[in-house]
């Protein structure tokens, strides 16, 4: 089915209301599991994601002994039937999920300090309960928080959202320029238009992930990748807001 693009041709508006440059409704929490090293929960829009992170811990003797001196970090990622809605259920091997497992691995190979933990694994479980857009993005942010949680030391926060390309834009060079890319996509708009999904690490966005899976016209890739970046940094703030939250809840119950 097409996206209806009429209202925000009239309005600049979204179909769920937003903005070219709003962000969806944020919320998560640490802790959720008391089994793991460390876990979230996080809600951004209707994509909700479960994670645990269970490490650093000694790598198993059976197989073959990672002869390097840092940590390996390792991605499972398990996709719920009833996350979509089409409801098929995802094999655990298919390509799309070994795809996103190691860009998360990838990602966070670069910011943990992974020389610490000489010999060791670091697992990462993300179980995706909802899907409507930004998966892979939802996935990065869920992981720093539960990573965080664990107590793993790191660099800094990985914060990654997706920007697609305006529905507006029409062939001409001057009207390309005039376009406004969309932030945050949700699950219609994905699949409507091209877009690419974009991590970062620190306050000056040092870019971790970047990855792209459709076409789009290279005039326009500056203005998403400037909008992508700040999108990344309003998330960094937001995921900033929900640790200091968790140490503030955690103190006030150790003196209380």
């Amino acid at each position: 089915m097409p996206l209806d693009t009429s209202t925000y041709t009239l309005a600049h508006l979204r179909l769920d209301g937003r903005r070219w440059n709003e962000l969806r409704r944020l919320s998560a929490s640490i802790s959720t599991s008391g089994s793991a090293d460390g876990s979230s929960y996080l809600e951004q829009g209707n994509t909700k994601i479960l994670c645990t992170v269970t490490g650093p811990q000694e790598q198993k003797q059976g197989g073959a002994r990672r002869e390097s001196n840092e940590a390996k970090v390792e991605v499972e990622l398990n996709v719920a039937a009833f996350s979509g809605v089409d409801r098929k259920r995802r094999a655990r091997g298919d390509r799309r999920s070994q795809e996103m497992q190691h860009t998360i691995a990838s990602a966070f190979q670069a910011v943990l300090f992974t020389h610490l933990y000489p010999h060791s694994t670091v697992v990462i479980t993300l179980h995706v309960l909802s899907q409507d857009g930004s998966l892979l993005a939802c996935c990065l942010n869920a992981a720093t928080l539960a990573l965080i949680d664990a107590g793993i030391p790191m660099s800094d926060y990985v914060s990654a959202c997706t920007v697609a390309s305006s529905p507006t834009g029409s062939t001409s060079s001057g009207d390309l320029e005039a376009t406004d890319p969309l932030l945050d996509l949700n699950g219609v708009e994905e699949q409507e238009l091209a877009f690419l999904t974009i991590g970062t690490s620190g306050e000056e966005g040092k870019v971790l992930v970047l990855v792209m899976e459709t076409r789009c016209r290279v005039e326009r890739l500056e203005g998403m990748m400037a909008v992508g970046l700040e999108g990344c940094g309003r998330i960094r703030g937001m995921l900033d807001g929900v640790v200091r939250e968790h140490g503030k809840n955690v103190l006030e119950a150790r003196v209380g």
